[in-house]
This record gives structure tokens, sequence and C-alpha cells, in this order.
């Protein structure tokens, strides 16, 4: 299931989080001039809304008068090490509840839409939070060895 490999991509996060040294939060973040706290907070915070959103539209649920997404905002750059951690497990947590509310959707269409993929359909709107999220690993990753003596 899509939730469990969402799972160990917020593991990976968790665990770079662990490992950064402190001054690693304000140094760039390897998207445009942000901080890595800032990458790591915007990763979070897209990684729930994207599910959220398949899951609004799977339910039925869907609001209207839905603007397209804005890509590309950061988190906050003064999140600290717990708070990010924080926001990375409670990002899980929406995960796992979209994930179940769009288990038996996958394949119907989700209104959202985002200016960089189009619209996708419930299910792809979950394994384009894990690509995201690869995305942002990535990143962090380059910036970790990067960092190393």
């Amino acid at each position: 299931m899509i939730s469990a490999q969402l799972a160990a991509l917020a593991d990976a996060l968790e665990a770079m989080v662990t490992r950064l040294p402190e001054d690693a939060f304000a140094a760039p973040g390897g998207e445009g001039n942000w901080s890595v706290a800032q990458a790591i907070g915007h990763a979070a915070h897209a990684r729930a809304g994207l599910s959220l959103a398949g899951a609004l539209a799977a339910s039925g649920r869907w609001p209207t008068g839905v603007r397209p997404v804005v890509p590309g905002v950061p988190g906050s750059p003064g999140a600290s090490r717990q708070e990010l951690r924080q926001r990375i497990a409670r990002s899980q947590l929406a995960v796992e509840r979209a994930a179940r509310t769009i288990a038996g959707h996958e394949t119907e269409p989700c209104p959202l839409e985002h200016p960089l993929v189009g619209r996708l359909r419930c299910g792809e709107w979950l394994l384009f939070a894990g690509v995201h999220d690869l995305v942002h690993l990535e990143q962090l990753h380059e910036i970790e060895a990067r960092l190393a003596p």
C-alpha cells in the first residue's frame, strides 16, 4: 500500500532531521533561496495537503471555489528540529487517513489543479506526494554530503 511507502519516506525525512547538525537548518536548502528548515517544512506541508486533496475528492467532499495549488511555498525558517519532526509525523498521520479514504477510489478524478502537473486522479496525488518527498530528500542528502567532514 502506498501509505507504507510514504511512511518510509517520512522516516527518511525524520532521520535526516535527526542527523543534520543544528546549524544546517539555517543553511541553503536546495530549493531557491530557502533554508533547510524551510525545505523540510514545505515537504511536510505538501505531502499532507496533496493527500488531503485526493481524500476530499474520493469522499465527494471537494469544496467549491478551490484555487489551483501554489507551488513553492516554504516552511517556517525558524522551525526547530523538534518542530520539524512533529510536522513530519503529523503529515504522515494525514497521509494514512487520506490513504484509507482514497482506497477503492484511486482512479477517480480529483479536481485539484497543480500548475506543474495539472490534474491527477485521487490515488495519483498520493504517488505525487511520494515523488515530491524524494525530490526534497535528494536535495537534503546532497546538503548532508557537503556538510560532512
